[in-house]
Order: structure tokens, then sequence, then C-alpha cells
């Protein structure tokens, strides 16, 4: 049994094991033994370690983390970004919401318009869809060939690769929600005003093709999610314990990183002085 600190362990898409991974294994309300109270105050006990853990990542420039989050519509994105980063540094995070491909961006390899925004040195960089698109709505919408597509798989992992040797640490969250879970948040959007803004009659649409989605889904996380690059399989029925385990594989993340604050040599005792005399 996976012992319950070993988040990373527990939720690690399983790939490479000669078998393709199965979303039908990953109960989408699992919540390992988790109460919402109590998930509540573990995340913030570890907003403050993100927080110290973020601030001498930022003061060190050595290290980058890029965040990759997908999911069906509903299933949480957004509020991922917004009850994990709390209380972080915002200079030291970017957050880029990638809609479809403009006509202009067409025109470039796919991979083009996420390489703009790469994080730099001390920087996270969040990814709210990702290039992950083009190998999950590309192949449910049959928007390019099967042999196009799986050539894609490739491109993705060396250039994944090349990110990684460039210094640049890579977090692949798939937040599960069941099909159930997802006609219940589109029915309360429907019904609350405020959240129109949100609702387009395409999600409804696009249900219709769950299973296709769940197919491209489960051949993308067992062909691009090597051990140094995983994918994370995020129970997300639960808006809560969701929120708990991508903030606790952050902080071990970030843990293993263990960035530091530039040693700078000063003789504190002469400037005290100048300070002193001013």
């Amino acid at each position: 049994m996976v012992a319950r600190t070993d988040v990373r362990a527990l939720h690690r898409a399983r790939s490479g094991t000669g078998r393709r991974v199965s979303l039908a294994d990953v109960d989408p309300d699992f919540t390992d033994g988790l109460s919402e109270k109590k998930s509540l105050k573990k995340l913030d006990k570890q907003h403050l370690k993100l927080f110290g853990l973020q601030d001498r990542l930022w003061a060190e420039r050595r290290h980058a983390v890029l965040i990759c989050l997908q999911a069906m519509d509903t299933g949480g994105k957004d509020g991922t970004v917004k009850h994990v980063m709390t209380g972080l540094n915002p200079m030291g995070i970017d957050v880029q919401a990638f809609k479809a491909p403009t006509p202009a961006e067409k025109r470039h390899h796919f991979l083009w318009r996420f390489k703009r925004v790469l994080p730099a040195p001390g920087h996270m960089e969040i990814f709210n869809r990702t290039h992950y698109e083009d190998v999950l709505v590309a192949r449910v919408n049959k928007l390019a060939s099967a042999d196009t597509i799986d050539r894609r798989y490739g491109e993705i992992n060396r250039w994944e690769q090349q990110l990684q040797k460039a210094g640049i640490t890579i977090l692949k969250f798939y937040l599960h929600i069941s099909y159930e879970e997802q006609r219940r948040r589109l029915t309360e959007r429907l019904l609350d005003p405020t959240k129109h803004w949100k609702f387009s009659e395409n999600d409804i649409d696009q249900r219709a093709y769950w299973h296709d989605y769940m197919n491209a889904y489960e051949i993308a996380l067992t062909r691009c999610s090597p051990a140094s690059a995983p994918w994370y399989v995020i129970p997300a029925n639960n808006k809560w314990y969701r929120d708990w385990a991508v903030a606790q594989i952050l902080r071990e993340t970030l843990t293993e990183l263990d960035p530091q604050y530039p040693l700078v040599e000063l003789d504190v005792d002469r400037l005290l002085e100048r300070l002193k005399a001013d």
C-alpha cells in the first residue's frame, strides 16, 4: 500500500509498465481518507511552506517550474490556479490560459506558441490548457491526420526533455472528474447568473465525445509520461482534495529542488556604520 504522504507516487500515471493507462481505474471521488475540514487545514499549511520555497526559488534564479493543467470542461483548472497559488508572490508566477490557436498561430509549428512563454529562471509558469491540446482536441475533433498526431507525441517528449536540460522542471496534472460531476457543474453554472460568463453551449456539445476524450487522454498519459516528467492524475470531483493534492506535489517538488538564498559577501559592520552616519 502506498504511504499516504507519498502523494506523487499515489497519483503518478502508471505508464511504462507494458500496459496502457486506464482512467477507469481512477476514482474521481477518491480523497485518501481526508475530510474536507482536514484538507483545508493542510492546504493552509502548504501555502506557508510554498511561500518560503517560492521566495527562495525567485531569489536564487537557478531553477524554473512549468505547471501544466489539463482537464475536461469544468474540471477545475481555473480553481486550481486560484486556490493553490493563493499567497504566493505574483512577481514570480505567470499564467497562460491557452484557447484554440489563432489563424496566425496555425501558420507555425504547434509548439511555437508555447515556446514563446516559457518560465525564466526563478519563475513558475502555469499553462491553463497546454500543448497536449494538440493531441487531445485535435484527435477527438479530427483537426489533424492520425499520422500527424502520432508524430506529435514524440515531438512533445523531445521538447520536454530539452526544457528539463535547460533547468525547467515540468509538473503535469490531469484533473479527473466524472461525466456526472461535469453535468452537475454545468447545471450549477446555468442556474447561477454570476457564472454565465463561464458557460459555453459547446461544453454540452463536447459531452457527446466524452469517451473519445477519455481515450485520447489515456493515449497521451501512456505515451508522454516518462519518469523525469510524469503525468499526475488527480481525482477532482472534490475540489478541496484536488487543491490539496496539487499543492502537496508542488511542495514536494520544490523541496527536492532545494532553492537557496544567494550568499552575498557584505561588510555588514562597515555598512551599518555608514547608515548610522547618514
